[in-house]
């Protein structure tokens, strides 16, 4: 089959979820091995995302929740925004939008102010208060990606960023 895609390997990581096995095997599913050492791999890379935003999140604010992380991201790339939009985006129902929203907004991270293109409408920004935390625990975050993957070609690095961003695409539809 195709090259070893576990290139390094993650043998002490145990079996994260892969269903054990190859194609063929049971709980392979007739799942090439490819595909089979993706899921494995991915389950492993969700894993330590999950542990380590809950780590970020904290820094940011002891009492953000951590699906509210994604949430400031989106602000600060793309400035202000319907709770509409940030709902679409992030895959979430208006009322958990409106929830994590109000909790966003009792925490001091963000504020709305009216629509000027529609009275009826909200749009939702970072206030100071939360731009300057959030860079605070963002820029961390990206010193980590370097340290971790300052061994790595920049090629390598770049490449990765495109498949995921490839991959995130199709993941939204």
């Amino acid at each position: 089959m195709g090259a070893d895609v576990r290139e390094g390997g993650n043998a002490d990581e145990g079996d994260e979820g892969d269903g054990g096995g190859n194609a063929g095997e049971p709980g392979g599913g007739g799942v090439s091995e490819e595909f089979l050492a993706l899921e494995r791999e991915l389950t492993v890379l969700l894993r330590r995302a999950r542990a380590s935003s809950g780590e970020m999140v904290r820094e940011v604010h002891p009492d953000l929740e951590s699906s509210a992380y994604g949430l400031l991201v989106r602000l600060e790339e793309r400035g202000r925004q319907r709770a509409t939009e940030l709902a679409a985006y992030i895959g979430v129902g208006k009322a958990t939008m409106s929830r994590q929203l109000r909790a966003l907004e009792e925490l001091g991270l963000v504020a709305r102010e009216p629509d000027p293109a529609d009275g009826r409408a909200w749009l939702v920004h970072l206030t100071e208060e939360g731009r300057e935390r959030f860079g605070r625990v963002r820029d961390a975050r990206r010193a980590r990606y370097v340290r971790e993957l300052g061994s790595w070609e920049h090629d390598d690095v770049a490449t990765l960023a495109r498949l995921l961003y490839r991959l995130n695409r199709g993941v939204e539809g």
